[in-house]
């Protein structure tokens, strides 16, 4: 037998730190007291309805909500997810124990089974722990006398005169079942939380919980695998002694790694002293070297300071003499008293190059030494830097590296970083970044800390380059900085729009995605029954399709992917009042195909461009980017084709009548246009033979956020 008094770790709420009282099991299988789920189901609400703000998870003395519940919080409120009065309602419950978000159901706390056995388990130990300490009778008029026995159907304990009392014989209080003194009161038939007039009978193995037969005909356990409750009873008393057999019979093996962790801890205490000695001489070498340095800095500025003062003070000195009666003007005034005038001449001709210096720095004054010690300034910001920096390394920590095929800059910054290795992963990442500003001498790094793998920025400037880079922590343990990455923004500001299914959209020839964001040209029997009758030549239609929102001013930028087997693609521009004109414009292209003077398979409409056409378009297809044959494009064709990029944006400037075609993976500007900006402008798409189109997606938190947890 165990004794009694080795088990207090299994009998402590992970919530209240405390001996079980009441406790419930939780659909994670974790035990909490009764009285710590209700305080977290209310720390909880309340910190759901305030935001998940600070103040909020303060609620509760006895417990407090874990940093991953606090995150789901934010998330949900983010989400901007609102129940309506027809929507199952489901209580979140944070377990203390897993610190996992347990969905309690509909019932929420009703619907937890109370772990009678481990209040039991908690009882003997209370009274193992307390054995001179006695259960007092509860209706013995004060001073209460000690109980002999405690009633199970009552939940009350007695002495024996009040036992005799309140279950006198020949009633059927008479035939209550009564035990010693205990203060644990347990009922003698288990009823299911859900089915309160029900006793569960069956145990459903999918959820392995104890049901009733309601719960199994109509409930939510209706299409689960259940058993009987003695044939759950006897499998799982016979999984478990042989459990325990096992690890009786492997006593001494545990015994044996009790004795291994044993030295295990004094060989942590001992290298933990010896890894805080090493610290204390590193950082005592760097205050050597500090105040070597603070040393010399010092004795080089009094040195200085002193040459400076000798060389003021003379010059002091030099210009006292040129005073009346004093130094060098007192000796001349002495001198011009020689009355020979050999004697006089004599002296008087050193004397005279004398007053003529004097008399020169007197009209140009200049002190002698400077006053100022800019010279001596020293300059730590680096220094400061690599301080901030020094932390523990450790090879066992990957250095991350940012994954730029991953990572987006459109209307916010999503900047994805992966580990190669298969070390352990850091704890927490920190990701810096700073503008790029040929004007600016000092680097200022901004710092923020990420718990995954990515991070979503929205404070960046547009058509602005950005260094990226990342490093992990687990514990006070870093890895060296990855390598920095320099990405760029947008050129303006993202504008956002669907496809618009209203406006001229031919469902014959284009199909459209249900959200809008992606079309699609089906070259099929509409195709082929419109030049089926032709023998020489093919002269087919472009489909157009345009966006659901136009811009009347400003500048704004949109992008977009042009699937690889797409034949023949035109995107740009279109004002209002050419909208019309767009859409019934019945020959807008000339087939490649079957046209002897084609330049190229694709593209070779370029050849008829002029300036009426009723928008700016740019031609797209196998693969390739044709820049429009203008004055100003190079005259050789070759050159004029360019690699399709994975990601194509627009950039409209109303303001100055320009639009831009970009690479917007490099945001690379290929081809720039004058554009007549004088109506409301639309985002304008051509399609013809097999192509597809699809809007590029803003990026959002809550997309990087739910993907992680799925």
């Amino acid at each position: 037998k165990v004794a009694i008094k080795g088990i207090e770790r299994e009998l402590i709420c992970p919530a209240c730190k405390e001996l079980f009282t009441h406790p419930l099991i939780l659909p994670c299988q974790h035990n909490v007291c009764h009285k710590c789920v209700k305080e977290i189901l209310f720390a909880f609400e309340d910190s759901f309805a305030d935001g998940g703000s600070e103040s909020s998870n303060q609620s509760s003395p006895r417990i407090r909500i874990s940093a991953s519940s606090m995150d789901r919080i934010d998330r949900i409120n983010r989400s901007g997810i609102k129940r309506n009065s027809l929507t199952p309602r489901s209580t979140l419950f944070p377990c203390p124990g897993c610190q996992r978000d347990i969905d309690l159901g509909e019932r929420g706390i009703n619907g937890l089974f109370r772990n009678f056995t481990l209040e039991t388990i908690v009882e003997r130990y209370r009274q193992a722990a307390r054995a001179a300490i006695a259960i007092m009778c509860d209706f013995c008029k004060p001073p209460p006398q000690e109980s002999t026995k405690s009633c199970m159907d009552c939940s009350a304990s007695y002495c024996n005169e009040c036992f005799k009392i309140h279950h006198p014989w020949g009633t059927v209080k008479a035939q209550h079942e009564y035990v010693g003194p205990t203060t644990n009161f347990r009922p003698k038939i288990l009823m299911c939380p859900e089915h309160e007039m029900e006793r569960v009978n069956m145990y459903c193995e999918i959820c392995r919980r104890p049901v009733c037969h309601l719960c199994k005909l109509g409930g939510g356990h209706a299409n689960h695998r259940v058993t009987t409750m003695s044939t759950a009873y006897k499998t799982l008393k016979e999984k478990l002694s042989k459990d325990i057999e096992y690890l009786i019979s492997k006593e001494s093996q545990v015994k044996a790694h009790i004795t291994q962790l044993d030295l295990l801890l004094k060989e942590t205490e001992c290298n933990s002293e010896r890894a805080k000695q090493e610290a204390s001489q590193s950082f005592e070498k760097l205050y050597h070297v500090l105040e070597e340095k603070k040393s010399a800095a010092l004795r080089a500025i009094e040195t200085s300071k002193n040459i400076r003062l000798e060389k003021l003070q003379t010059q002091v000195e030099e210009y006292q003499g040129l005073l009346e009666n004093n130094g060098l003007v007192g000796y001349a005034q002495e001198v011009l008293k020689e009355t020979d005038p050999s004697c006089f001449v004599q002296t008087a001709k050193q004397l005279h190059v004398r007053i003529q210096k004097a008399t020169e720095s007197l009209k140009s004054f200049r002190p002698a030494a400077e006053t100022t010690f800019e010279d001596f300034v020293v300059d730590t910001a680096k220094q400061e830097d690599i301080l901030g920096d020094l932390s523990f390394h450790s090879s066992g920590l990957e250095i991350p590296e940012i994954n730029e095929e991953q990572s987006r800059m459109y209307n916010k910054a999503l900047i994805c970083w992966e580990c190669p290795g298969k070390t352990d992963a850091a704890d927490v990442y920190v990701l810096e970044y700073h503008k790029l500003n040929r004007e600016e001498e000092g680097v200022t790094w901004q710092k923020t800390e990420v718990c995954g793998k990515s991070k979503v920025l929205s404070d960046l400037d547009d058509d602005s380059s950005y260094a990226f880079r990342v490093r992990g922590y687990k514990g006070s343990i870093c890895s060296p900085w990855s390598r920095e990455v320099i990405l760029r923004t947008p050129p303006a500001p993202v504008f956002s729009f669907l496809f618009d299914d209203k406006c001229g959209y031919n469902n014959e020839h284009l199909q459209l995605n249900p959200r809008r964001t992606s079309v699609e040209s089906r070259a099929g029997f509409p195709l082929l029954l419109g030049s089926e009758r032709l023998q020489v030549g093919c002269y087919t239609t472009l489909d157009y399709i345009i966006g659901d929102t136009g811009i009347a001013k400003g500048k704004h930028f949109w992008a977009f992917h042009v699937e690889a087997y797409s034949y023949l693609v035109k995107v740009g521009v279109v004002p209002s009042n050419k909208i019309q004109k767009l859409f019934h414009n019945t020959h807008d292209v000339t087939s490649p195909r079957y046209e002897q003077d084609s330049g190229h398979d694709s593209g070779s409409e370029d050849a008829f461009f002029d300036s009426s056409q009723p928008c700016t378009l740019v031609t797209l297809g196998m693969k390739k980017f044709f820049i429009p044959a203008t004055p100003a494009a190079p005259k050789d064709p070759a050159s004029r084709i360019l690699p399709l990029p994975s990601c194509l944006g627009i950039c409209l400037d109303c303001d100055r009548g320009r639009v831009g075609f970009y690479d917007a993976g490099r945001m690379k500007c290929l081809y720039e246009c004058e554009v007549d900006c004088s109506g409301v402008m639309y985002p304008a798409f051509a399609l013809m033979g097999g192509a597809a189109v699809h809007l590029e997606e803003g990026v959002t938190a809550k997309y990087r956020e739910y993907h992680e947890d799925i």
